[in-house]
């Protein structure tokens, strides 16, 4: 197959690596004069990734794709949208991103029907994996899910190997929800690192997943997903992992430390709270993180307060 891909980040970049191993015609596109592409340009290496010479970098989406795989920051998906909407146009796009339109709340599947229409291909790939284990050789799962039953058939056939055994998804909406708000835990967790409370992460995955499914299933989703690759199975990468940017992002913020990586749960958890006033589905690890990194409440004081929330069943 012919695969554009965009984004030349961490993620992106990986990407790009891995189905050029893959045996696909590569081609990664970045912004011209971007620190990442001019990285690549210069030496073909990142530091995390070595691009071969057989993956292209091109710097338009002028050369016809078989499939399009995008990897970006969450937010600024509608405008490459727009802006290049006639290279997408009728080609499957393959958003491999984690994350929830701020000021509409909408997933990234429906943002792609705003852009390119409801008959435009679109599928998702989520779930767990770091560029610095893949490119040691460490394998996981992940999930491809799309509306188009035979397009993600086909993605799932052409992108399945030896370090990623690829399930098929059934719930876009659990599957996107869940995802995106993986992030928002992983933030907590690191706060919880950060406040020297790592002890109480077993208690966030669990009253987080249980949040995150009462919230798929308002939104017509099977609450299921939540215990699925594209959340729970994703706990591990993102609320233990040296290698989380949400995770560090989170143990910063109360420590007091710079960061400067792209941590999506930081918009993602205003698309919830959003999401919350919609469906009436409470979200209260949801609320706590957004009090920390909006309000600038203490996380100390936060989990006190998720501590005096009135007694229930646990299900």
């Amino acid at each position: 197959m012919r695969i554009t891909v965009v984004g030349c980040g961490r993620w992106g970049s990986f990407l790009a690596w891995y189905v050029d191993r893959l045996g696909h015609q590569t081609r990664l596109f970045g912004r011209e004069g971007s620190a990442h592409m001019l990285a690549f340009r210069e030496t073909r290496t990142n530091g995390l990734i070595t691009l071969p010479p057989s993956v292209e970098l091109v710097g338009d989406l002028a050369a016809p794709s078989d499939a399009i795989l995008i990897s970006i920051d969450s937010q600024g998906l509608r405008r490459m949208l727009t802006q290049n909407a006639q290279a997408f146009r009728g080609v499957p796009l393959v958003l491999c991103m984690k994350g929830l339109e701020i000021g509409t709340g909408k997933r990234l599947t429906e943002v792609v029907a705003d852009v390119l229409g409801p008959e435009q291909p679109v599928a998702v790939w989520i779930g767990p994996g770091h560029v610095q284990e893949f490119t040691r050789g460490v394998p996981n799962c992940m999930v491809i899910d799309s509306a188009d039953e035979a397009l993600k058939a086909e993605l799932v056939d052409a992108f399945s190997g030896d370090l990623i055994r690829f399930y098929y998804g059934r719930d876009l909406i659990g599957n996107e929800i869940g995802a995106a708000a993986k992030n928002v835990v992983g933030i907590a967790a690191g706060a919880l690192d950060g406040v020297g409370l790592g002890t109480l992460k077993g208690a966030l995955m669990s009253r987080g997943t249980r949040e995150v499914a009462r919230l798929i299933a308002a939104m017509g989703g099977n609450e299921l997903s939540a215990y699925g690759l594209c959340h729970l199975g994703d706990y591990e990468a993102t609320v233990f992992s040296p290698y989380s940017h949400n995770r560090r992002f989170g143990e910063c913020v109360v420590t007091g430390q710079p960061y400067t990586e792209l941590a999506e749960g930081y918009f993602t958890v205003k698309a919830l709270l959003d999401l919350e006033a919609k469906t009436g589905v409470e979200l209260p690890i949801s609320r706590a993180v957004y009090q920390v990194l909006y309000e600038g409440v203490p996380a100390r004081e936060t989990v006190d307060g998720l501590f005096r929330r009135t007694q229930k069943m646990e299900f």
